[in-house]
């Protein structure tokens, strides 16, 4: 796990269509990084570059479109970093090795380690709330946008706690026509279903909004048991009754 302090930044370039042993270089050099327990990196993709042979590479030219430069970028401790260059250096054969000295001034937070410093069982929150579901056509607008766009703009606007949009596969409505799914089908208007859950108060305040938006759907409003597992439930707390 990285740490706050001295490091090592490793840039590595090799062309995409590049091998070791059969597999894509990048590919190859990313799961050895994984594998060896490097904190992460990155691979991207050029648009244009040229190397050691001079050959210009680049996505105007078809021919050539697959020798783009790939470079693999990462961050580890010295130690690490050197325990790994030489198989680096044998994976990438033709390609180029770039390593510099940074510092790390905050390591990114590992979600499962923090959860295991806090030394306590995940905290558990039950309590009753109102499931609000959505349901509209994917072709229905909203000022030029589609309406389940704007409705989840609107639901965060008014700071509802969260919506999943769904799109269906098959379904009806009121006027009884058939939307589905179809790759050859000339017309995409499938059903499309919004999922909210959150405080009966906040879903019937934002009722309102919905009457301005929703020209044909329906809106269908549920009572549910809410079960919700917390790991930092009382910092969470904190900074909510600091917001109040």
């Amino acid at each position: 796990m990285l740490t706050s302090g001295p490091a090592k930044k490793v840039a590595i370039y090799v062309a995409e269509d590049q091998q070791y042993h059969g597999s894509a270089a990048y590919a190859a050099v990313l799961d050895f990084l994984f594998f060896r327990g490097v904190s992460g990196a990155t691979v991207t993709r050029g648009i244009a570059g040229f190397g050691a042979d001079h050959h210009m590479h680049t996505t105007r030219l078809v021919d050539v479109a697959t020798r783009l430069p790939v470079k693999i970028e990462f961050i580890e401790s010295p130690e690490k970093v050197q325990e790994l260059l030489p198989k680096l250096q044998s994976m990438v054969g033709s390609g180029l090795i770039e390593m510099h000295d940074t510092t790390i001034v905050k390591p990114a937070e590992n979600k499962k380690e923090q959860a295991a410093m806090i030394g306590k069982p995940a905290l558990k929150r039950e309590g009753k709330a109102k499931l609000m579901r959505i349901y509209v056509g994917e072709n229905d607008k909203w000022n030029g946008k589609p309406l389940y766009e704007a409705i989840v703009g609107g639901l965060r606007a008014h700071d509802i706690a969260g919506v999943t949009v769904y799109r269906g596969i098959l379904g009806y409505g009121a006027n009884r026509r058939i939307h589905k799914d179809a790759a050859l089908s000339l017309s995409h208007d499938r059903p499309i279903l919004l999922s909210i859950v959150d405080t009966e108060e906040k879903l019937r305040g934002f009722m309102p909004i919905l009457d301005e938006m929703v020209q044909q759907g329906l809106v269908v409003l549920s009572d549910v048991d809410v079960i919700k597992y917390s790991h930092n439930y009382e910092a969470k707390e904190r900074r909510q009754e600091t917001r109040a």
